[in-house]
């Protein structure tokens, strides 16, 4: 990759037996050859950042091909053509699309679709036969309302929608949430990085007489992430407000000399750590936990009663987080559970029954996904059978295939011993 490439190597088809991962990022390719189905055993292939103004047709030849991403292209057009068979994983984030061919209805191993930052005003109905896509990225396009075809798809679990016509942000009075100065803040060491930022252990003098705490800064990127805008989603830690299974915010950063945004937090407690890995080119949408993980039962369920805590909190609010995953759940072992990463995180007007049920359906899935991960991933023995049945139980329901028929998180949480908090 980042060789400065504007034509695609023609050595490239001598490793053609063999080839099972190309990447092509970063160059300046603008199309790719006719003959690209000699890669028969190419399985994904990446060609982000380069000049492609469409996505290559030939790329519907590749008989094997399952992951295709061209993100931050010039890419205004998506031949039907360009369509792989076994197509299961499509990431076209930062583009210039205003349309997707009908014939992606033809897609039915797509699990996952990633299209945040085009022009898309219209979703074909078509794409509803995709009855296995669980992953949907449609943040900061131009979409006026989310089709009710959309709201009914049956494994549809984690969405964004973010930065559209339909999902408008709130406004924030000046004071609601206190300000703090960059001066007064001594970044140290990285903690960790994501799409829309880093975040920094930080020291924070608070007043000229305060000793200085300890804190987690977060620095948001002005870029477009694949979940979709920053400031979407710096909006949705705003609103999320105070609760016990979430992060607490200190304050938002102002006069940083770069003009950056930034949110200052609580450091996690000692000891906290992720429960799992994201997903993986193999697992493609489910989270990959660490080799040999075994959780007693009453920390699985606390995980759970956390998580659905945090989830009624946040659709109590009007927002759906779009990524509820194990990879974005903080635990200790005292049971402490905290849900984090606000990237894909979208406004809903609460109001409105029917969105709220369905959008709430769908993040349910999510969960009954997360759900089935700790059953999985825990020692269960005769004393906890109880229990056991209760997380089966609610797993069933939270993977039906209506979402309408799925629980609301509220009574996810009451089930699991919780509240909203």
């Amino acid at each position: 990759p980042s060789c400065g490439l504007g034509e695609f190597p023609r050595e490239i088809f001598d490793l053609a037996d063999t080839l099972e991962i190309l990447n092509l990022n970063g160059n300046a390719l603008r199309d790719l050859p006719d003959d690209l189905g000699r890669l028969h055993r190419l399985r994904i292939l990446f060609g982000s950042e380069n000049a492609f103004e469409h996505l290559p047709p030939s790329l519907g030849g590749c008989p094997r091909l399952e992951m295709v991403g061209f993100r931050n292209n010039r890419i205004d057009s998506l031949p039907a053509e360009a369509l792989p068979p076994l197509l299961r994983w499509l990431i076209l984030t930062g583009n210039r699309l205003r349309a997707l061919p009908d014939a992606i209805g033809g897609c039915n191993l797509l699990q996952k679709l990633m299209l945040s930052g085009n022009r898309l005003a219209v979703l074909p109905e078509e794409l509803a036969q995709c009855e296995r896509l669980e992953l949907l990225r449609i943040a900061a396009n131009e979409l006026p309302a989310l089709p009710p075809w959309l709201l009914q798809m049956p494994r549809l679990a984690w969405l964004a929608f973010a930065g559209n016509p339909c999902a408008p942000l709130p406004k924030f009075p000046p004071q609601f949430l206190p300000e703090i100065d960059w001066s007064a803040l001594v970044l140290e060491d990285k903690l960790g990085e994501g799409a829309s930022g880093s975040i920094h252990r930080a020291f924070w003098h608070a007043g000229a007489e305060d000793e200085a705490e300890s804190v987690a800064v977060k620095m948001f990127k002005d870029t477009m992430t694949s979940d979709g805008l920053p400031e979407c989603e710096l909006a949705a830690c705003l609103a999320s407000g105070n609760h016990a299974n979430l992060i607490p915010l200190r304050g938002r950063l102002v006069n940083h000399p770069q003009g950056a945004q930034g949110l200052v937090m609580d450091l996690l407690r000692p000891g906290s750590r992720t429960l799992a890995g994201p997903p993986s080119f193999e697992s493609c949408t489910r989270d990959v936990y660490p080799e040999g993980l075994r959780l007693e039962p009453e920390m699985a369920l606390a995980i759970a009663r956390g998580a659905a805590s945090a989830a009624a909190h946040l659709h109590a609010r009007g927002i759906h987080h779009g990524d509820l995953y194990a990879h974005n759940l903080h635990w200790h072992k005292n049971g402490d559970t905290l849900l984090g990463d606000f990237g894909a995180a979208s406004f809903y007007a609460r109001e409105d029954d029917t969105l709220a049920s369905a959008l709430e359906g769908i993040e349910a899935r999510a969960f009954g996904c997360l759900l089935e991960e700790l059953i999985t991933h825990s020692e269960w023995i005769t004393e906890h059978a109880a229990q056991c049945d209760v997380l089966e139980g609610l797993c069933r329901q939270c993977l039906l295939p209506d979402p309408r028929q799925r629980p609301r998180f509220i009574e996810l949480a009451a089930a699991l011993g919780g509240d909203r908090g």
